[in-house]
């Protein structure tokens, strides 16, 4: 993907595929008050709730399976309409492939530029705010 953009353009996953913020995921080893533990993903999870930017900590089991650059390095997550036909029309590399980590949701990590970014695809949600 070479991409040239100005800087008063938005991303192009936002302006032209239609792509749209959800949140920010920060990895961390501090605990953090009302995380919420993953036992699937051996990972907990806080401040998603409460925070009105999307700010999301994660924090890693030593034996978690989460691939190692979503343990160290910050994600940017998407939501999309189409979780495949995203992944297949792009050409990304896909980290971790498309799974339901809760009903009704399935998501997928892919790496741009050293990167995780998060697609997520909610199955049966109301879209009548978009």
């Amino acid at each position: 993907m070479d991409i040239q953009r100005k800087e008063d353009e938005p991303p192009i996953a936002t302006a032209v595929w239609g792509w749209r913020y959800h949140h920010l995921g920060i990895p961390t080893e501090d605990k953090i008050q009302g995380e919420k533990y993953l036992p699937q993903f051996k990972f907990y999870v806080s401040g998603f709730e409460t925070s009105p930017f999307g700010i999301e900590w994660m924090r890693f089991d030593p034996d978690s399976q989460i691939d190692d650059l979503i343990k160290r390095v910050p994600h940017i997550a998407f939501e999309v309409d189409d979780l495949d036909k995203e992944l297949s029309r792009h050409n990304l590399k896909i980290l971790t492939p498309p799974n339901p980590p809760a009903e009704g949701i399935r998501v997928a990590m892919i790496e741009h530029n050293g990167v995780p970014i998060e697609l997520i695809e909610f199955q049966h949600k109301d879209k009548s705010y978009h």
